[in-house]
């Protein structure tokens, strides 16, 4: 059965929100979603998702942040143009979007994929992020260890846990049909974000220098970025912190949102003022 949040909950986010927003920004059109009040949260999707990834998050966190949720550019409703920088791109694009919005500092949550936008950012804007939450992701750091660990990990690797799809079959097949909700990526395209993504590490010093609070998720059972690289990654940001969630794969949020969502919020509560 399929996990709704209930109506009222909704309709009090909804109150509060702007849906189904578009907005040029420097040429390109990016779709993104507001919904809440307070302190800024920003939301970004992974490879397999949209901003409807978060739907088990919005309801949840509109209750004490401003949420902001986004398209990346090349998904769901976030067309690329040009001469399609892609990920390239990302980080100037969340740059824009946050000057539009006249959102000055904001927590940044990532999902693999979106924590080389998050991770990005926050190294070349660190005096616009509150804290950083990075889920299943290294965001594009590495070092040699990591590296020796990529190329150790199975080459069977998947998006859940190994029991999460015959457990949870609606949400596996709601999973599928968000990541499908992308029509106009060729094989082509996925090929180029996968290299552009691992051909491009970010700098993580200058989030180090000015201590950005930083916390890892990562499942259990990640087969895509497994425990240990995440791990290797968080020894090397000091006073970083490390969640490894039981019974997850390389979707915590997805997979376990009622522990995803009180871990982030606790975390969140720490570092960012206001939090109700």
């Amino acid at each position: 059965m399929i996990r709704r949040p209930p109506r009222s909950t909704l309709d009090r986010s909804s109150a509060a929100s702007d849906v189904y927003k578009r907005q040029q920004l420097d040429g390109f059109e990016m779709f993104y979603e507001c919904h809440g009040t307070g302190p800024a949260v920003v939301f970004a999707h992974g490879a397999g998702g949209t901003h409807l990834s978060w739907w088990q998050q919005i309801p949840f966190f509109s209750e004490h942040f401003q949420c902001v949720t986004f398209d990346h550019r090349g998904f769901g409703r976030s067309r690329d143009v040009g001469d399609k920088p892609g990920q390239r791109a990302f980080v100037q694009d969340l740059l824009n979007l946050l000057d539009h919005l006249d959102i000055q500092k904001a927590a940044l949550v990532g999902q693999a994929m979106g924590g080389w936008t998050a991770l990005g950012f926050a190294s070349s804007f660190p005096e616009r992020v509150t804290a950083l939450v990075m889920c299943d992701s290294p965001g594009g750091y590495t070092n040699s260890e990591v590296d020796r660990l990529m190329a150790a990990r199975s080459e069977d690797r998947e998006a859940f846990a190994k029991s999460f799809s015959e457990q949870e079959p609606e949400l596996a097949f709601l999973y599928e049909g968000i990541r499908r909700s992308t029509v106009d990526r060729t094989s082509d395209d996925w090929s180029n974000l996968r290299r552009g993504l691992f051909s491009a590490p970010v700098d993580a010093s200058r989030v180090i220098e000015n201590e950005i609070p930083t916390l890892f998720v990562v499942g259990e059972e990640d087969s895509i970025f497994p425990p240990e690289r995440i791990e290797a990654v968080h020894r090397d940001i000091p006073g970083s912190e490390l969640a490894i969630i039981p019974d997850a794969g390389h979707s915590v949020y997805f997979e376990r949102p009622k522990v995803f969502n009180r871990l982030v919020k606790e975390f969140l509560k720490r570092y960012v003022s206001s939090v109700r």
